[in-house]
């Protein structure tokens, strides 16, 4: 998933700043000494020097930053799950180890340069312990070096850039869903079997996200015989990519490959069925797959699309019976009410929020430090609202949490997985920069 942003009056800083005094307060009570000049603090004993701000015995703050409003607010039911999630731990686990979490979302209408305000209010104001979930591409490139320059943890940020795992540049940030090339292998190789000779159109989105998926297909494709017969890209700006849609349809490929964010995902399937003279393979990347998207559309023209994916869908029968969805689908009802449980995004934002919860408890120290090295030391994590088989891994020279998906078919009103899981570590080879 893709991009952030934020913004603020002078009023609204001084109680920010204010809270955030307090709160520094509190944590050097618990954890700790403070800071010369910024309200931060630091951890006491054996993880003495080590960051402590935003967490005490018995809070723990995290920041996210979604585009609930623009071009991918569609994105902005992630945050419903995660909150949900916490709402529950808080009430029910007594919080992550004790601590009650707080879960400040911001809006950056996916505007790269709002991402940037409201990281700085998060970390400078809210004085939150860690970025949790950048959503967007662009909105997290804009913000990673500020993250790493206040050496605050950017945990799993909501965006399948294969530089999160790569870049070995910037250590206190990484991703958490499979990567986009990760995602491109798994669609070249569902191909390889099901259509050796493909001919191939691709619609992507002009920036680092919609390039890294078509690189890493491009990659992927090496040495077959299928070809890409038609690019065209769209910008976030635009109003509509039917006139991309006209001109692939006369490369009169036979796959099409969707490679679009919710809203243009949506105006990409509509037009590949008013395009009657042209029925290609349509693929749609992991992103855009929600149901969300394809209702608009109207399901008997989405019948047959695929995609991929990773985590448990709550509108797929086969989960009815299982302990995380019916644990996620009554807490869902009774801390978010008036969500659609059969959302994915929300069902998304769970599984990460309990990522999170695990990445925490695993963490030698209670500090920025410690969780740091937790998510980057992970090994073998299950999370329940994961598929069966797909488990959380990362090490040294290894930063990319999940790099397994499943393929699947949309058939009636929803997905039906299909295949094995294709863990494109083993298959693939490591992703590189």
């Amino acid at each position: 998933m893709r991009s952030s942003g934020f913004g603020g009056g002078t009023a609204a800083r001084g109680t920010a700043a204010t809270a955030a005094v307090l709160l520094a307060a509190t944590a050097a009570a618990s954890c700790g000494g403070r800071g010369e000049d910024d309200g931060s603090t630091t951890a006491s004993g054996a993880c003495k020097g080590q960051q402590t701000t935003g967490i005490t015995d018995k809070t723990l703050k995290l920041g996210g930053i979604y585009p609930l409003s623009g071009p991918a607010s569609a994105y902005g039911d992630i945050p419903k799950g995660i909150k949900a999630y916490f709402d529950y731990v808080n009430a029910e686990k007594n919080g992550i180890g004790g601590r009650k979490v707080e879960f400040v979302v911001r809006d950056d209408g996916y505007q790269p340069p709002k991402a940037v305000e409201e990281a700085r209010r998060l970390v400078e104001q809210e004085q939150v312990f860690a970025l949790f979930q950048t959503l967007g591409t662009p909105s997290t490139t804009a913000t990673w070096d500020y993250a790493g320059q206040r050496k605050v943890p950017q945990v799993f940020v909501a965006t399948g850039a294969s530089k999160w795992g790569s870049d070995t540049g910037h250590p206190w940030t990484i991703g958490w869903q499979p990567n986009y090339v990760s995602e491109a292998r798994v669609y070249a190789q569902f191909l390889k079997s099901e259509r050796p000779e493909a001919k191939v159109a691709v619609l992507y989105q002009n920036d680092d996200f919609g390039k890294d998926l078509l690189g890493g297909f491009k990659k992927a494709l090496a040495g077959t015989k299928i070809t890409i017969v038609g690019e065209q890209s769209y910008e976030v700006s635009d109003p509509s990519v039917e006139p991309q849609m006209r001109n692939l349809a006369g490369s009169k490929a036979d796959v099409f490959l969707n490679v679009t964010t919710p809203k243009f995902g949506s105006q990409a399937l509509a037009a590949d069925a008013k395009l009657t003279n042209w029925n290609p393979l349509h693929i749609v990347n992991n992103v855009a797959a929600s149901i969300t998207v394809l209702r608009p559309v109207g399901f008997p023209n989405v019948q047959n699309v695929v995609s991929a994916n990773y985590y448990k869908d709550p509108s797929d029968p086969q989960w009815k019976d299982d302990a995380e969805m019916t644990l996620y689908t009554a807490k869902m009802k009774q801390y978010a009410p008036g969500a659609d449980t059969s959302v994915p995004y929300h069902a998304f934002g769970w599984a990460a929020a309990s990522s999170f919860h695990k990445t925490l408890e695993a963490a030698k120290c209670p500090t920025r430090e410690g969780l740091r090295d937790s998510m980057r030391n992970l090994n073998n994590v299950e999370v329940p609202m994961l598929l069966p088989g797909i488990r959380m891994q990362t090490g040294k020279d290894d930063g990319f949490p999940i790099e397994s998906m499943q393929m699947m078919r949309f058939r009636g009103e929803r997905w039906e997985l299909f295949g094995e899981v294709i863990d494109t570590r083993q298959a693939f080879g490591p992703v590189t920069g």
